[in-house]
């Protein structure tokens, strides 16, 4: 009996060196992925950032401008506006083609280090096909801006360079605690300084521990991305999404999308940050945002974090796509980290 027994244990010990040899391989085989990704060079004083517009034109947010310009010349940093930056073509700053023009000269001027796109709204789809980015893997630089710059952001993670989802200067107009939690955590990427994020833990999120290369954006340019050669892979990735003003039905119809497209497959985890302004419908959907997402992702085992401060809100801290980071959901909170 005794015999039996020790065999017994014998087994289990084999089978648990061997699982933990299978999640040791894993993080590994991601750690090997991330190198692909190219990592500009960090910011220093007397550097040149180009702000430009590439998507709808900057309606009242002047003063917003040269509220970020103020912050840049006090972080040391020197600054080029371009051509168009303030152009008005319907609804869009310039033509696709002004737009393109502009974002070109700024990957490709060598003195340019760091390209900042003043606001989001929509029109960069109509025109990233128009734009060479693979200057960027001999010249990289930091690309910058969050919404409808997700599709500039999925293209450049597809070239292999990364960037930064965060604040831009159409946020510069108020002033307050959280925004200033924002910026810094902007400045410190800039700058090199690792952000490290503790968030208070959500009765929605789900526990677990795992490591992988960062992408996504706005849920609504992901969804649009599927089908072309703009979408990204998320195989061992852990994918962040966003959104605002959408109907809850709008949400769950782009989330069927993804995942009847693979993108939860092979994920390794999720940040959901914020959805705000969400609108009703008639008749009124039954789940919450959290409820939605949950549904949805119930069949999958990676660990699910919700509430992550970034998005379209006033505390949208600043995250890297395309850089390697370690996410840790606990019962009590949550860790994200920049390797």
């Amino acid at each position: 009996m005794k015999k039996k027994i020790l065999i017994l244990i014998l087994l289990l010990l084999v089978q648990s060196c061997k699982s933990q040899s299978k999640v040791n391989q894993k993080v590994i085989e991601n750690t090997k992925i991330s190198k692909n990704w190219i990592k500009p060079p960090n910011l220093k004083k007397g550097d040149t950032i180009m702000l430009l517009t590439p998507a709808s034109y900057l309606k009242d947010s002047i003063q917003s401008v040269n509220n970020a310009l103020d912050s840049l010349k006090r972080w040391g940093l020197n600054y080029k506006l371009a051509r168009h930056i303030f152009d008005k073509e319907g609804t869009f700053a310039g033509t696709d083609k002004e737009r393109a023009a502009d974002f070109q000269k700024a990957i490709d001027n060598p003195n340019v280090k760091a390209i900042w796109c003043t606001r989001g709204g929509y029109g960069a789809v109509r025109m990233v096909d128009k734009i060479d980015f693979t200057a960027l893997q001999k010249n990289p630089k930091w690309i910058i801006g969050y919404s409808d710059v997700t599709a500039i952001h999925n293209e450049i993670h597809n070239n292999g360079v990364q960037s930064i989802h965060g604040v831009m200067p159409v946020n510069f107009k108020i002033a307050s605690e959280k925004k200033l939690k924002a910026i810094n955590s902007f400045k410190n990427t800039l700058f090199g300084i690792k952000n490290k994020y503790e968030i208070e833990s959500s009765t929605y999120n789900k526990e677990g521990i795992t490591q992988g290369v960062l992408v996504g954006g706005n849920l609504t340019l992901l969804h649009t991305m599927l089908g072309s050669k703009t979408s990204i892979k998320t195989e061992n990735k852990i994918l962040f999404i966003e959104d605002v003003g959408e109907k809850k039905y709008h949400i769950d119809r782009m989330l069927y999308s993804l995942k009847r497209a693979g993108y939860f497959e092979k994920c390794n985890g999720l940040i959901v940050g914020g959805f705000t302004e969400i609108k009703e419908s008639e008749p009124v959907f039954a789940k919450n945002v959290e409820e939605i997402i949950v549904n949805i992702l119930k069949e999958y085992d990676f660990p699910i974090l919700f509430n992550f401060p970034a998005g379209h809100q006033i505390d949208n801290r600043a995250l890297i796509m395309g850089a390697e980071v370690k996410l840790r959901v606990e019962k009590d909170k949550a860790i994200l980290e920049f390797l």
